[in-house]
């Protein structure tokens, strides 16, 4: 019924504890989710659990706020995007909220590797998974410079765990790339990423929790996990005056429609 389109079930948080997180996405009604990598370092952990779990899928990427790891070729996420279960490249993007005295201009080794990051996507055409945190306007040039423009040649993607305005929104939409709202949404204080939810259309909505991060209320400051999805779609739900199932139904075929490799299991 639902699916959570971002988590990090390798996390330590998590991964020690899958077969009571397995069994609360079950009692959800969770009956899909996509494990996202942020190295290559952990990239073998995150494919062995979609290679194990047959409603779990993979993506291979190197988070822009990492330092200190491997550095990918285009040739490294290539190689890792062409094996089975794995259907998208990231997370990946920009960030520029902890530049620790830095310029911006001192960041041009992350777009560099957002570069090749996009590279890779557009090679094996399969979408990217973005990640954006105070760095939206070079996030967008970037695309719209490495043909990211919603043609033919284009990868496509999500702007994931979306906090941006709504003219981010629109200018993410003009891409051709789907948004997707964590349990942020849910917050008290978060009353203009609501709008924003208001106004995103319902083909290019996605949900997702960024598990083990983000609780959605009534949860928070709780560990998150894929289990507390549900409660992203009841929020949306009434946002748009939807019952949670319409919800539930469009976000899933959004998903399908994104990652076109995934398709319900037939038993998990």
């Amino acid at each position: 019924m639902f699916v959570d389109s971002h988590c990090h079930l390798n996390f330590p948080e998590l991964a020690g504890n899958l077969t009571a997180i397995r069994q609360a996405m079950e009692e959800a009604q969770v009956d899909r989710a996509l494990c996202i990598c942020t190295t290559l370092e952990e990239f073998d952990d995150v494919h062995r659990l979609a290679l194990d779990h047959s409603n779990f899928w993979a993506t291979v990427g190197v988070h822009p706020d990492n330092e200190g790891v491997t550095e990918p070729t285009v040739g490294d996420l290539v190689a890792r995007a062409s094996l089975a279960r794995v259907v998208a490249i990231g997370e990946t993007g920009l960030d520029y909220y902890r530049l620790n005295g830095r310029s911006l201009a001192d960041m041009a080794w992350q777009r560099d590797r957002f570069q090749r990051h996009i590279a890779a996507a557009q090679a094996v055409q399969k979408p990217l998974v973005i990640h954006t945190r105070h760095a939206s306007d070079d996030t967008l040039a970037m695309l719209k410079e490495q043909g990211e423009d919603g043609g033919p040649n284009a990868a496509g993607g999500v702007f994931h765990c979306f906090t941006e305005t709504e003219a981010v929104a629109r200018a993410a939409l003009d891409l051709g790339f789907y948004i997707s709202f964590s349990g942020i949404l849910t917050f008290k204080n978060a009353h203009d990423l609501r709008d924003v939810a208001k106004f995103v259309p319902l083909d290019r909505l996605l949900i997702e929790t960024d598990s083990p991060y983000l609780a959605p209320a009534p949860h928070r400051g709780k560990t998150n996990n894929p289990s507390y999805v549900p409660w992203v779609a009841r929020q949306l739900a009434e946002l748009r005056g939807l019952p949670v199932e319409a919800v539930a139904e469009l976000t899933s075929r959004n998903f399908e429609s994104l990652f076109s490799e995934v398709k319900v299991p037939t038993s998990c």
